[in-house]
């Protein structure tokens, strides 16, 4: 699940863990205040293992690539 990064009229930016799917939230958690999601540089923070290609990348794959190479 991501991390969506909003913006408060009244205490500023804030990070909120939820689903992609869930609608965006539209009150502060902390002064109840009108709040917007920010897009861009990060608007959505993926936290974790398995977002990377070499987090999935299996460890025999290199071998067989060497392999091929040598061939």
């Amino acid at each position: 699940m991501p991390t969506y990064l909003y913006e408060c009229e009244n205490c500023g930016r804030f990070e909120h863990f939820q689903k992609i799917t869930d609608d965006p939230i539209e009150t502060c958690p902390e002064c109840g205040g009108k709040v917007r999601r920010i897009i861009g540089s990060p608007g959505i923070i993926f936290k974790g293992s398995g977002f990377y290609v070499t987090d999935s990348r299996k460890k025999n794959n290199k071998k067989s690539s060497d392999q091929e190479k040598a061939s």
